[in-house]
């Protein structure tokens, strides 16, 4: 599967049907009297929650998404029939924009949920409308409105719970796998996962099961679109407790591992630094003594949950899931700081 998480489209309401100009000519009916009805209001183009989407993809093969027109009113008082609206399917947590004023015009968080992006037109009013004591034989109909018509910037930000974050090859990936049935690539060299990966965690058979997002590791610069960039940083913003991997087994200063990924969030959006977060120290089964101490350190610093993990032999994973799912709840953690 292509995962895509922007997308650009134009969309166009349907234009509404003409009113018709018709006088009633009937043998009984010696008064006749006009008798054009009114046009249809033209269809909307709409935007429709899926909660088994998860990818923009499917979007890029239309030019033009355009909702049906409404037909034009006829004789007899007959009004013309409304156009259908046409619905997009687009996967939770699409944010959007107006693609030349950059205006937000809403966003689809819910399965089934609809968001209007361009109105159909009213129809015409036909003759009919215009009759009146002083006017019995009005010859004016009105023509149809066209539909809204405007180019549309859409963003996904994928609706995680808990969002796993740190430089290239932290063990990102090797975390989600063993704790979800997700199944990243996983290698050992930097950037082996360009996409976001979701899994669903399952503390106990009676708890209640939450999302979990592997997301792209990044480098210093990527608020400013350096390496993965903003491509990554888009969908921490909906999570709402933060794991930051440091990888205990790489060379250099786990502090500067750790700040890089800090300064970043804080670049793109301050509020990130104010989610709830647990530092977690990976791949313990090689760790270096001094990048331990290191790490801890930093983290009875900053006042964050210190965790130290395997996922490898599977040693800290048990517990860090049980402080992901406190997190979510409000509590405290277990962990140690």
């Amino acid at each position: 599967m292509i995962f895509l998480d922007e997308a650009k489209i134009h969309v166009r309401g349907g234009r509404g049907g003409n009113g018709c100009m018709a006088f009633r000519r009937e043998k009984y009916v010696p008064l006749g009297g006009p008798s054009g009805g009114d046009g249809g209001d033209g269809g909307s183009v709409v935007l429709v929650g899926q909660g088994s989407r998860n990818t923009l993809y499917h979007l890029q093969f239309h030019s033009l998404y355009a909702a049906q027109r409404g037909r034009h009113g006829e004789g007899s008082n007959c009004t013309g029939k409304c156009g259908e609206d046409l619905e997009i399917a687009v996967p939770l947590g699409t944010v959007v924009y107006d693609r030349d004023s950059d205006e937000m015009l809403g966003e689809v968080l819910e399965d089934g949920q609809r968001l209007v992006v361009a109105a159909g037109g009213r129809g015409g009013r036909g003759n009919a409308r215009f009759a009146t004591a002083t006017n019995q034989a009005p010859r004016r109909a009105d023509p149809g409105r066209e539909g809204d018509e405007r180019f549309l910037r859409l963003e996904l930000k994928l609706l995680a719970d808990v969002g796993v974050v740190g430089l290239p090859n932290a063990g990102k990936s090797t975390l989600i796998s063993v704790v979800s049935a997700a199944r990243p690539k996983i290698a050992d060299y930097p950037f082996t996962t360009l996409i976001p990966q979701l899994g669903v965690v399952a503390k106990g058979p009676f708890d209640e099961p939450f999302v979990i997002a592997d997301l792209p590791g990044l480098i210093a610069g990527a608020a400013q679109g350096a390496g993965l960039g903003i491509q990554f940083l888009r969908h921490v913003e909906r999570c709402r407790v933060l794991v930051h991997l440091v990888d205990l087994s790489a060379e250099g200063s786990a502090v500067a591992d750790l700040e890089t990924v800090e300064h970043e969030m804080e670049a793109f959006n301050a509020e990130l630094m104010q989610r709830p977060r647990l530092l977690v120290g990976s791949k313990l089964d090689a760790a270096l003594p001094e990048r331990r101490e290191e790490l801890r350190q930093a983290a009875a610093e900053r006042g964050l949950p210190y965790l130290e993990i395997s996922a490898a032999t599977g040693e800290g994973v048990r517990a860090l899931v049980g402080d992901m799912a406190r997190g979510l709840a409000g509590g405290s953690s277990g962990a140690a700081s």
